[in-house]
């Protein structure tokens, strides 16, 4: 499951910074971002599967994808539930003022990217062809 490849990491990062703290920004800065940061990451999730809902497709990537979503934030992205996990996670990290788990962050998007994002693209090419191909054309892997 996706989320717990964000989660782990982010607590072995916790975990290191209560042993070896060390911050990133001054506190106030940090906590600002780090709050604006999981506002609009949370917006982006609520949003992003309020479409995939609307187009009666599964949000649970392990489940069979019924409709290819092309609307909402996923005209910007292909995946915007994993940017907002990701914007999640930095967010979080940010309002801790904690630099380990912003540290293992490039880990868990290369594990998330070729663990799961290039399985799911397959797939969905596999299942959806040519519309898929000129949807991914189109449309940035991330941002």
């Amino acid at each position: 499951m996706p989320p717990l490849l964000f989660a782990i990491p982010f607590a072995i990062g916790a975990l290191l910074q209560r042993f070896v703290p060390i911050h990133v920004l001054p506190q106030r800065l940090a906590m600002a971002l780090g709050a604006g940061l999981i506002a609009l990451s949370g917006v982006q999730a609520v949003v992003a599967a309020a479409v995939m809902r609307r187009a009666a497709t599964e949000i649970n990537p392990m489940r069979p994808t019924t409709t290819l979503v092309t609307t909402g934030p996923f005209r910007y992205t292909r995946n915007p539930l994993y940017v907002s996990l990701t914007g999640l996670y930095a967010g979080v990290a940010l309002l801790l003022n904690a630099l380990w788990p912003l540290l293992l962050l490039p880990v868990v998007l290369l594990v998330v990217q070729r663990g799961v994002i290039e399985r799911e693209e397959a797939y969905l090419e596999r299942k959806f062809g040519d519309a898929y191909r000129a949807y991914r054309a189109r449309v940035r892997r991330w941002l």
